[in-house]
């Protein structure tokens, strides 16, 4: 007899007619209740995914994850730190309502909205983005689209399902997030850097962008650089010290890119949250510097001939 999500994370009536644990080992130390009625195996972190496994099992067959729950089973994490998970179900489906750790939507999803991933019904990465897009907030809904769109869809698709669902609440903000989007971007966090810079009124810079290191043969990529100006702006999310080999090979690859004729301005989560005007000034400046440089080396150039 074959259990849904067994052993991962399972229906525990299902599990015991199957007889494959008894009611007193569900009550045990070696499982979690994750929802009513579901489990997991204790030894497992009850993180997003696990929970939007439960969530999925929990809501029925017909339910279908979505939201933060979808971009996770996708491979697009972007979710907050204990972000609930999600499922949309039909206005007709019965019983499974919103909880304390679980959001559960009534929504219209067509054929080609809803696939699968390893048996597990999910909104696709593009009705996964619009749903985003047009619920948080204008930067996490760009955060999302660049996530879900990462070599898999250009973010202007999303206009397409703005049509079909032109009714839907929110609509206007994916039209926004569609034009601020980049599927180049390497994380959430270099996305946010990058809606800093852009909105502050700044050139928008090139996401992923490859230096080459003709000695070594290899490429350093910068998480957004104006090549023009050989000025490089990165997300400083402090792994690069994490440990010693760590800090060692952070600072050669910062020489590297010195040797380049690169500039490299770094910035933490906490400067974009609490001095994103200065970020905009500084990384103004820097090109402005480079602009007056180059005007400067033309000067020179034609008073020698």
């Amino acid at each position: 007899m074959t259990i849904p999500g067994w052993p991962e994370v399972f229906r525990g009536t299902a599990a015991v007619a199957a007889g494959l644990v008894t009611p007193d080992l569900l009550r045990g130390p070696r499982y979690r209740r994750l929802l009513p009625g579901t489990y997991a195996p204790a030894d497992l972190r009850p993180d997003l995914r696990l929970r939007s496994l439960a969530a999925h099992c929990w809501a029925g067959p017909d339910a279908v994850l979505s939201g933060y729950s979808a971009a996770e089973l996708l491979g697009a994490s972007c979710a907050p730190w204990a972000a609930p998970a999600e499922v949309t179900v039909g206005a007709a489906h019965p019983g499974a309502r919103s909880r304390e750790g679980v959001l559960v939507r009534r929504d219209v999803l067509h054929p080609d909205e809803v696939t699968e991933v390893r048996g597990v019904r999910v909104t696709t990465r593009v009705r996964t983005a619009f749903d985003l897009a047009r619920r948080l907030s204008p930067t996490e809904g760009v955060v999302a689209v660049d996530a879900l769109s990462r070599g898999s869809f250009a973010p202007d698709v999303l206009l397409n399902l703005a049509v079909r669902h032109a009714h839907a609440r929110g609509v206007r903000r994916v039209v926004d997030a569609s034009v601020w989007a980049d599927p180049r971007a390497g994380s959430p966090p270099e996305t946010r850097l990058r809606l800093v810079l852009v909105r502050g009124g700044l050139p928008r810079p090139l996401p992923q962008h490859p230096v080459l290191d003709d000695v070594r043969r290899t490429a350093l990529w910068l998480d957004l650089a104006y090549p023009d100006h050989h000025l490089g702006v990165e997300y400083d999310g402090g792994g690069h010290f994490a440990t010693p080999e760590a800090a060692r090979a952070d600072a050669q690859r910062h020489t590297r890119l010195v040797a380049a004729g690169w500039r490299v301005l770094r910035y933490t989560a906490p400067d974009m949250h609490r001095r994103p005007d200065e970020i905009v000034a500084e990384v103004g400046q820097a090109l402005d510097r480079t602009r007056r440089d180059a005007a400067q080396r033309a000067v020179e150039i034609d008073s020698s001939r």
